[in-house]
């Protein structure tokens, strides 16, 4: 066996309570000052990034997994709605792909709910989003979003990784990677998901958190909303702070000797794994703990301390911009409506518009809103077309055209940006791209995604892929 197999075979095997490298620290600070070991530093991120001077410094992406439907929040299609009840025109789905319509015969079926017009841009917003007709002038809302999966999982996919590869890494981890952490007490991409209504059940794949082929101390960790916050972070009953020294310095005194001999990028990631789950045993509890937020915090959000709510995960959300965390993923599940939209549509709704409207006001209030990034959307739309009929009427996935929202620093707030066709099905104006988001996004950041690869299996791999991004310059401030 190899010395580098029997070192990885003692990180792994060794007993260790996790984050026992960083109790250096904690017991005894004069040793761990006069021998500094590389690991304890936070990671700086790559040399020469920022290409450019940053607009933000982190991204909030709140994923209404399941694809809202675009014709029932932000698309208003009064032709569509003249159209109500007859066979959709052939030449809009002729030869379309379309999931599980194949064989039926399409109907179109109007907008299912009222809509108006509100803030300085007259942003078109339905009644069912009542907080976010209150913040119209807070968001820039795209209403000519594609993608290229059309079901759920390779769509997260997508829309995670700029790829349906799985194995990819996900957009936090590759910003992280690019310009490293601002916090050392806590992981630089985090996640918390959140159900809601009756359609709460399709699981969400930890890989759409995924570090890829990055080390995997890129990738999100998921945090519980409610109980205990992170799994097996609390220290094995039976280790003792001086054993878990004497582990330590074992552990320091191999990597001493042997990495000069052997690069390995994973050891390196597991070691750091150890150091940052332990600083979370202090700092994940007092993030969790909320008795410090005042009541009218909740109130404005609409949440109870310790529901699960997505309401509460906004409130974490905005918790963890505050001490560092560069990417905070939200997930509510439940938007996946081919039947019964009229009603489940509302339940999803209720459960995240106030809090969206909350999130985005309580930023700007702090001061924080210019320096984040915001961004609302699934990972697909819904067709024109109906599914069932009546009462029960629901909406196909779609994803020639759908809208999302995006807000914060470097963004034109108060009008739409692009424009889909007169039924809402193909995206005929100003077409955005899942890449074109993400370019857009690192450029935000400072990250010129043209010059931000990583070298895998010979071939230097970008977030934006080998097709051409654009920035969308024209929503940018």
């Amino acid at each position: 066996m190899s010395d580098r197999l029997r070192r990885r075979a003692f990180l792994s095997r060794s007993g260790l309570g996790i984050g026992s490298v960083a109790l250096s620290s904690l017991l005894s600070v004069p040793t761990a000052r006069a021998n500094p070991s590389p690991q304890l530093e936070r990671y700086p991120g790559l040399p020469g990034l920022p290409h450019l001077p940053p607009k933000i410094k982190r991204v909030i992406f709140l994923c209404m997994a399941g694809g809202p439907s675009h014709l029932e929040t932000f698309d208003y299609k009064p032709q569509l709605a003249a159209l109500h009840g007859q066979p959709m025109p052939e030449s809009f789905t002729k030869g379309q792909p379309i999931a599980q319509l194949q064989n039926a015969q399409l109907q179109a079926h109007g907008p299912m709910f009222k809509f108006g017009q509100y803030g300085g841009g007259g942003q078109w917003i339905s009644e069912v989003l009542p907080w976010h007709q209150k913040m119209a002038d807070d968001i820039c809302i795209i209403n000519s979003m594609t993608t290229e999966q059309i079901n759920h999982d390779p769509a997260h996919t997508f829309m995670n990784c700029g790829t349906a590869i799985s194995g990819r890494p996900s957009m936090g981890a590759w910003i992280n990677y690019g310009l490293g952490s601002e916090t050392s007490d806590l992981p630089g991409f985090v996640v918390l998901t959140s159900v809601g209504g009756r359609l709460s059940c399709q699981p969400i794949a930890s890989r759409q958190w995924s570090s890829g082929f990055l080390p995997s101390r890129f990738q999100g960790v998921e945090f519980a909303s409610s109980g205990e916050p992170v799994h097996y972070v609390q220290n094995p009953p039976g280790i003792s702070a001086r054993l878990q020294r004497a582990s330590v310095d074992t552990i320091q005194q191999i990597d001493r000797l042997a990495d000069p001999l052997f690069e390995n990028d994973e050891i390196d990631a597991r070691v750091s794994a150890f150091e940052t789950a332990f600083r979370m045993q202090t700092a994940v509890p007092e993030l969790m703990d909320t008795r410090d937020e005042p009541s009218h915090v909740f109130e404005l959000y609409g949440a109870t301390p310790g529901d699960g709510s997505f309401g509460s995960n906004c409130i974490l959300a905005r918790r963890l911009a505050e001490r560092g965390v560069r990417f905070i993923h939200l997930y509510h599940r439940g938007w996946d409506h081919h039947g019964d939209l009229q009603r489940d549509i509302v339940e999803c709704a209720r459960h995240t518009d106030r809090a969206s409207y909350a999130l985005i006001t309580d930023l700007k209030q702090r001061g924080m809103l210019d320096e984040t990034l915001v961004v609302w959307g699934g990972e697909f739309g819904r067709t024109p077309m109906v599914q069932n009929k009546g009462k029960t009427a629901g909406r196909d996935h779609h994803i020639k055209g759908f809208s999302i929202w995006l807000a914060g620093g470097g963004i034109r707030t108060g009008g739409s940006y692009g424009a889909t066709d007169e039924l809402g099905y193909h995206a005929v104006e100003k077409p955005v791209q899942v890449r074109d988001l993400h370019a857009t996004m690192l450029h935000l950041l400072g990250i010129d995604h043209s010059q931000f690869s990583y070298r895998f299996q010979g071939l230097d791999l970008k977030l934006t892929g080998v097709e051409e991004a654009h920035i969308l310059r024209e929503i940018l401030g």
